[in-house]
């Protein structure tokens, strides 16, 4: 079969680059709102045991909220124009970022408060991971009009008219996202298993060699991208 291949207009992939900031731009602002809330639901967790069961709760409610349910109550429920395409969609993602922030800030203050320092930081490269998460996540903004990069991706691909063009337009978009992210996602990797190592180290010398591993690894929740 062969498969005539359309050319792409010269400014797409400036286009397609600037869709795909908003992404990342979507993702910082969920995790920054999520930072905030989730540290102050685990704080709570660690604290009595009313404040604990109350914020366990809250957490739970988070993470299975799905996020297009949010996307569309915030659509509807708020007066037209009170909140751009873009808050709308990072904040319809606050839920899961809270909830995995919380989650990881509890295992650090865990780790700390078991005097391991150093597993305690284990917390930063899984807070990077909900990032790279949150990005993948963020391409529910093109079901309601944000510009973001698989919204540019599905608008050229309707006017393309062969197979072929589709295609390659396709691949173009799956390297720009896949890329990078995959690569952030073994950068995580290799700090966690480097941090994790040398807590472990700590721990033997501090325990006299009887020590075990700390791998530092959260759970991941349920993808966001996944739910709703």
């Amino acid at each position: 079969m062969n498969l005539v291949i359309d050319p792409l207009p010269p400014h797409f992939m400036a286009t397609l680059l600037a869709g795909i900031s908003v992404n990342f731009a979507i993702a910082g602002m969920a995790l920054t709102l999520g930072l905030g809330l989730g540290s102050l639901l685990a704080l709570a967790r660690v604290q009595g045991p009313l404040g604990r069961g109350a914020a366990a709760m809250l957490i739970g409610l988070m993470r299975a909220a799905p996020t297009f349910v949010v996307m569309f109550f915030l659509l509807n429920a708020l007066p037209r124009g009170t909140l751009s395409g873009v808050m709308v969609v990072a904040i319809s993602l606050v839920p899961y970022a809270a909830a995995y922030v919380a989650d990881s800030a509890v295992d650090a203050i865990r780790q700390y408060r078991a005097g391991s320092t150093l597993a305690c930081f284990l917390i930063l490269p899984n807070i990077a991971r909900a990032f790279f998460v949150l990005v993948m996540s963020s391409s529910a903004g093109a079901a309601v009009g944000v510009a973001e990069g698989i919204a540019v991706i599905l608008r050229q691909a309707e006017k393309l008219p062969t197979l072929g063009g589709k295609l390659v337009l396709f691949a173009i978009g799956i390297a720009c996202f896949g890329i990078p992210l995959q690569a952030g996602f073994a950068l995580i990797r290799l700090i966690q298993r480097r941090l994790g190592r040398l807590a472990a180290r700590n721990r033997d010398t501090a325990s006299g060699g009887e020590g075990r591993p700390v791998d530092g690894v959260v759970p991941p929740l349920s993808g966001a991208a996944n739910r709703g």
